[in-house]
This record gives C-alpha cells, sequence and structure tokens, in this order.
C-alpha cells in the first residue's frame, strides 16, 4: 500500500464524522478532519438542539396558562426573542467548541476548508490549494435544507437553518411541509405568539408515523391555533410592502405574511466533491450508496451519516461512525442494525415512535392486535387544558411480540427510549403485561393496556 499522509480522512465535522475521527485516533491511527463552516454539524449547530431549546421556550406559553389552575398568578409575563435567540447560539456556540476541544484532545488535526476528492486516495483543500493523501476517506457530510428552485419567489422564504437567527420574531408564519421540521417549526412559533399555518401537500402531516399518531398531533396542533392546509402547495412567493410575503397556494387560497419557512425535505451534501470522479456511485437522491458496512462502491472510501439517506438521525449516525471505526481500525467487523431506531418529534403534542405503524405491520403479513388508550394527563385536569395522550400499541397475533409502540403526548419522547429497548428485545405483550405498573405516571398505560381494540382473525389452516 503507498505511504499517504493519514491513515484516515473524515470530511465532514458534524456527530458522525467527530465521532469517528476521535475514535480512529484513539486506536493509534492518524487522522484528519476537514470542516468548511464549523465544528458540530446540524445537530448541534442548526438542528437537533437549537430547536429542542426553541420548543421549551414556547412551551411556557401553555405552562403559563395551566399555572392558574394550581393557583398561580402570571399575569405579568412578557417573551423577548431576542433574549431566546442569542442564548440558544451561545449554547451551540459552547458545545461547538467542546467537539473541537475533543478533537485536540485525540490528537485529530482539524482543517477548517472545503474538501475535493481528486482520485480515490486524494483529497484537494479549496482555499489552501493543498492536496492531503490518506489510506482511508470517510464522508460524513450531512444533509442540507431543501428549496424548490421553480416556484417563483422561493427565494423570499427562509429556511430551518435560518430560523434559529431570525433578527425579529414573525406575527404571521406559512411553513412549506408536513414532516418532523414543519411540526416542530409550527410548534415553537405558535407557541410564541406566531399566527401560524402549516400547507402541505398530503392529506395529513407526518407522513411515515402511524395514522392514529398523525390525526393526534394535526387535531391538537389545529385545537392550539395552527392552521392546516392540506392537499395544497405553495406556488408562488411575492414581495409586498414593508418586506411581508404574499403566498399563493395551488388551490388559489393567497395569504399574507412575514416569513415563509421552507421545510419540505433534505438533501445529501454530495455536490461538487468530486465523489463520482473518484468512482464513488451515487443513488438516485444523490446520497453515497454504501453497503451494510458503510462502504461505498470504493473499498476505502465510506461513509455514514445523512449523507447516505438510510435514517437521518443524529443518534445513528454516531453508531454508524462506531460500527465504521471497529470495522476499520480494530479488526471486529460491525454492521449497525437500523431496525427498530426510535424516533420523537417535539411538536404539540411530543411523539415518540419505535418498531412498525399498524400500516406497515400489515404490508409486512402480520396478523395483529392492535391496543390503542387516549386520556387525558393528570397534570392537564387542574390545568384545564384539553391536550390529550395517545398510546399505541402493535402486536403480532400469532407469536405476542411487540412490534411497535407508539405515543403522542407530554414526556413521550422520554417514555419511547425504555420502550425502544423492550421493542429490540422482541418482548412479547405478556412480558410487557407482567410488569408492575408505576402509579400515578402516563407510563404505566403501556403495561395497563388489557383490551385490543381490533383484533385479526388467524388465518386459516
Amino acid at each position: 500500500m503507498p505511504q499517504h499522509d493519514y491513515d484516515l480522512i473524515v470530511i465532514g465535522a458534524g456527530s458522525g464524522g467527530v465521532r469517528a475521527a476521535r475514535l480512529a485516533a484513539m486506536t493509534g491511527a492518524k487522522v484528519a478532519i476537514i470542516e468548511q463552516v464549523q465544528v458540530g454539524g446540524t445537530c448541534v449547530l442548526r438542528g437537533c438542539v437549537p430547536k429542542k431549546l426553541l420548543v421549551y421556550a414556547s412551551e411556557y406559553s401553555q405552562a403559563f396558562r395551566d399555572a392558574k389552575g394550581f393557583g398561580w398568578t402570571v399575569d405579568w409575563a412578557r417573551f423577548d426573542w431576542a433574549t431566546l435567540r442569542d442564548s440558544v447560539q451561545d449554547e451551540v456556540n459552547r458545545l461547538s467548541g467542546l467537539y473541537l476541544q475533543n478533537l485536540k484532545n485525540a490528537g485529530v488535526e482539524l482543517f477548517e476548508d472545503r474538501a475535493v476528492l481528486t482520485d480515490p486516495h486524494t483529497v484537494r483543500l479549496v482555499k489552501e490549494g493543498r492536496y492531503l493523501g490518506a489510506d482511508r476517506i470517510l464522508i460524513a457530510t450531512g444533509g442540507h435544507t431543501y428549496r424548490p428552485e421553480e416556484t417563483p419567489g422561493q427565494e423570499l422564504g427562509i429556511t430551518s437553518t435560518d430560523a434559529f437567527v431570525l433578527k425579529d420574531l414573525p406575527s404571521r408564519i406559512v411553513i412549506a411541509g408536513g414532516g418532523f421540521i414543519a411540526a416542530e417549526f409550527a410548534t415553537v412559533f405558535s407557541g410564541l405568539g406566531v399566527e401560524t399555518t402549516i400547507v402541505y401537500r398530503g392529506e395529513r402531516i407526518l407522513r411515515g408515523f402511524d395514522h392514529d399518531v398523525r390525526a393526534h398531533v394535526q387535531a391538537d396542533l389545529a385545537r392550539s391555533g395552527v392552521n392546516i392546509i392540506c392537499g395544497s402547495t405553495i406556488s408562488e412567493i411575492a414581495l409586498l410592502a414593508d418586506d411581508r410575503k404574499l403566498v399563493t397556494l395551488s388551490n388559489s387560497m393567497r395569504i399574507e405574511a412575514d416569513q415563509v419557512l421552507w421545510a419540505v425535505g433534505r438533501v445529501p451534501n454530495t455536490m461538487n466533491m468530486g465523489l463520482e470522479a473518484s468512482g464513488v456511485r451515487l443513488t438516485e437522491r444523490g446520497a453515497v450508496a454504501v453497503d451494510e458496512y458503510s462502504r461505498s462502491s470504493v473499498p476505502h472510501i465510506s461513509a455514514v451519516g445523512d449523507v447516505t439517506d438510510r435514517v437521518n438521525l443524529t443518534p445513528v449516525a454516531i453508531r454508524e461512525a462506531m460500527a465504521y471505526v471497529a470495522t476499520e481500525f480494530q479488526n471486529t467487523p460491525t454492521a449497525f442494525d437500523h431496525a427498530d431506531v426510535a424516533s420523537a418529534v417535539f411538536s404539540r403534542p411530543p411523539v415518540g415512535a419505535v418498531g412498525f405503524t399498524e400500516e406497515i405491520a400489515r404490508e409486512r403479513g402480520h396478523k395483529l392486535k392492535v391496543y390503542r388508550s387516549t386520556f387525558r394527563p393528570m397534570k392537564h385536569i387542574l390545568a384545564g387544558n384539553e391536550q390529550k395522550t395517545l398510546m399505541k400499541m402493535i402486536v403480532d397475533l400469532k407469536t405476542d411480540q411487540v412490534l411497535g409502540v407508539h405515543i403522542a403526548g407530554p414526556d413521550a419522547p422520554e417514555i419511547i427510549q425504555v420502550a425502544a429497548v423492550a421493542v429490540k428485545a422482541k418482548l412479547t405483550k405478556a412480558q410487557w403485561d407482567a410488569t408492575c405498573a408505576v402509579h400515578p405516571t402516563a407510563a404505566e398505560e403501556l403495561v395497563l393496556m388489557g383490551e385490543a381494540v381490533s383484533h385479526d382473525n388467524e388465518a386459516p389452516a
């Protein structure tokens, strides 16, 4: 093997890239990491972390209303966007600094530049004009927000990246999309007092989640004041006076707003990187095509995280990175299992889900028992808060294995983490039922749902 500058070059210093670089360096490998923006990646800088901090802030408006039922008077409460915005940015910059320090402590060399592959073992640093060689290259460049460039006036809108650093909080906002990002930012803006409208092309938001969860979340967002327009898209955005926007929908409806937020998906960061010229095959969506060990079509070039478009979640990128290092630097071939990965949506109400939805389970040929419970959380009763919790369990009729758990309600993301252990372990409904409840909690409902709401018949022998 020819001698190169590094044993490993990692392109992209997000959660997956940083983890891979650190762990590889800790094995004694000589490692470089290249990042053109800021160490931390989407999750830390413009995704999970700042988003959840905004969600926390938005929850106070309801909490202040709820407090009256418990005897508290908080009529003096006021909100200042600039304070929140700047505090959130201070926190993400602090976390970025920790990532940077951890890289230095592990002996990883950082290049703040853009990387382009010039051949299967060589990377060119665009600003420096310098060339670096490596025995192995790991692509961990993540993805970026998508804009429908064919839509007239699309440039007048913002993306989730821009939303974190807005100079002023808008009075009215239109959010295009119906997935994670749309539901979460609708929760944030409406909770902060912004008149919020979701425009979604499908018939119900949160495509890919269980149909009962989708209906529950959409109804509760609408109940809390979010205007949701389904079966429509934005066909044009025009500029009005005072930087306001006139949004024309495909159903001919027109809406005036201060801001339009595009939340219509993300695209893998693979453009103009020299990947194809180096022999790396891309999928139709532009992601790096990889095998179960995260290896691309060029054996010593691998990829982890959102750039592979498998399961686009930060913990998945981290686990893929750990598996990559075990395989390539510790002589322990390891493939991360993408089945039964839990996910959360920090909407109002929040969602936690793991395993099969009812629809997917049936598509896979399972006969089912379905358990479902809807109830008002104890805390909401004195508060006069009408928000309810939905819990749903999908059980295989023949084996009694719990195939999926779906929760929409307060603390759902926290509860689903533990439920994911049980689903991953393939526990049966009988084993769940044998677990004694913790009372009074919402989570106890998961071990108390005794009667199935639907029960398939066994297939004839």
